[in-house]
């Protein structure tokens, strides 16, 4: 099967044979991709010149019932895309779930935004401030939707989550979207654009779909686009010095490598609930999704005097994952998504066990249900370094795959919050502690290096979906090495596809232009 992209309108084939996509469990070939020869100018001024106007004369109140009718689409396929998420993902049910699902209840959450912001087509930033001795001329803040097309660079982990995630924020705002899938897991959002265009939801030029190599997409951007990644930092790098960013003033949102820490209390003790909750967050983040999560635990700061014992207790529990062809039953950690992962992940393991040691690994896993040699597998790795120790790698290095590595610390919230600042930056952290000075403490110490901060305890371990889980509601992004960026965030993440302009003038002109301009 060749694979087309959507854009200007229509249905269009890349030349040649393109990219293969994959089963990472089983190295099938399953598809090409292959975006040579399309005109990604032409996409771009489409999405411009016809989706953008057709956006922007909705309200807000308008596009959040597209978006739920996006969210009724992805839900009535919902089995249909699950299947095609563990078949070129490599995912378990439960893990292709958490993809899918994850993407329609965000829709689901920028729709029931949409509803609430009503018929308008502006948002009002805080009140009129008087600008003198008179009340007649004040200043008001408001903020319009730009002129451009939102460019969304996806990364292969979340096919359907972060697309929908981008999207349903750009749309509501009303900004057209072009969404560039990472090739190797593309079958998911390929056939969540087919879906979509059969159902003629959105206008024309409001989404559209590039199937392989992104060329020159980003070399095309203007000064009124925005242009959102998910990705490497060196990717990213790369993006943030293109002629549409460095010129021309294309707004860019990054979300990059991050090391994510899990601090444990020293007020907790094994036989509490809140251990529990601590242990099997752990164990969720090392193999969900075989760890290629951007939250997922990389390091575990534990007491240490209680090391040992959480050591042996997360490897025991690690032994009985059954790592395997996730259509085999009874299989609950799947693959890596591609060869080159594949080999990342080694060779990071290798830096990692230089600065620690290896407590638990399976070199010769034989995974369930799969050929002898196929597949992109790597078991469940924990790496443990001494008290005390620099360990470099571990703090600068991000593993993205099933891997963790425990790092002891003395208890005090002082040198948690230095241990785990040593990230540089990072998208989320946990502390798991019922002591509430500790708690407050290192919140403090951590937020400034974090995008979001979760506090785990005894209270919440029945409710929670855990540190790993991105809510539609909360910000995701983080400073320094996590990206510099910032996304979601409920109505917050609005802003980033709109223009913040200061109005002055005659009161009762700006209150009337309120009223009826943004109608």
């Amino acid at each position: 099967m060749k694979l087309k992209s959507y854009v200007c309108g229509e249905w269009r084939e890349g030349a040649g044979e393109g990219e293969a996509l994959l089963n990472p469990a089983t190295e099938e070939i399953l598809a090409h991709a292959s975006a040579d020869g399309i005109d990604r100018k032409k996409a771009l001024d489409f999405a411009r010149a016809e989706g953008g106007p057709a956006l922007r004369a909705l309200s807000f109140k308008q596009r959040g019932e597209l978006i739920q009718n996006t969210a009724a689409l992805l839900q009535k396929h919902r089995d249909e895309l699950i299947g095609l998420a563990m078949t070129n993902g490599g995912n378990t049910r439960s893990d292709a779930k958490f993809d899918v699902d994850g993407a329609v209840a965000t829709l689901q959450a920028f729709a029931e935004a949409g509803a609430a912001l009503g018929d308008r087509r502006l948002l009002v930033d805080g009140e009129a401030i008087q600008l003198g001795r008179a009340p007649r001329l004040v200043g008001q803040h408001v903020l319009t939707t730009r002129h451009g097309v939102a460019v969304h660079v996806n990364a292969f982990n979340f096919p359907a989550w972060g697309l929908a995630e981008k999207a349903a924020v750009a749309l509501l705002a009303g900004m057209p979207v072009l969404t560039k899938p990472a090739t190797s897991s593309a079958l998911v959002a390929h056939r969540l654009f087919e879906l979509l265009e059969a159902a003629r939801i959105w206008p024309a030029g409001a989404l559209s779909l590039l199937m392989g190599r992104a060329g020159d997409l980003t070399e095309h951007l203007e000064g009124q686009d925005c242009l959102a990644f998910t990705g490497g930092a060196t990717t990213a790098m790369l993006l943030r010095n293109t002629p549409g960013v460095v010129a021309r003033g294309t707004r860019i949102n990054v979300e990059a490598d991050s090391l994510n820490a899990a601090v444990l209390g020293p007020d907790v003790t094994p036989d509490s609930e809140t251990y529990d909750f601590f242990l099997k967050d752990v164990l969720r983040d090392m193999t969900q999704k075989a760890g290629q999560k951007c939250t997922a635990i990389r390091r575990i700061l534990v007491p240490e005097g209680l090391s040992e014992r959480f050591r042996d207790d997360l490897a025991d529990r690690l032994e009985a994952v059954v790592v395997g062809n996730p259509a085999t039953e009874g299989v609950r950690m799947g693959p890596l998504a591609t060869a080159a992962q594949k080999t990342s992940v080694l060779e990071g393991l290798s830096l990692l066990a230089r600065d620690g040691r290896l407590v638990h690994s399976r070199p010769g896993l034989q995974p369930k249900g799969v050929p002898d040699g196929r597949g992109f597998f790597v078991s469940p790795t924990l790496l443990e370094v001494e008290p005390g120790a620099d360990a470099p790698s571990v703090h600068s290095h991000e593993v993205f795959g099933p891997a963790a590595t425990i790092v002891p610390y003395d208890g005090s919230s002082a040198q948690a919050g230095e241990l785990v600042s040593r990230g540089a930056g990072g998208l989320v952290s946990s502390v798991y502690s019922e002591d509430f000075p500790f708690v407050s403490e290192v919140t403090l110490g951590l937020a400034p290096f974090h995008g979001r901060l979760f506090l785990g305890s005894a209270k919440i371990a029945e409710v929670s979906p855990g540190p790993g889980t991105v809510l539609p509601q909360l910000v995701h992004g983080g400073p320094g090495r996590a990206g510099n960026g910032e996304e979601l965030g409920g109505e917050r993440g609005l802003a980033f596809y709109m223009q913040r302009t200061a109005i002055e003038g005659s009161r009762p002109v700006i209150e009337r232009f309120l009223k009826q301009g943004g109608h």
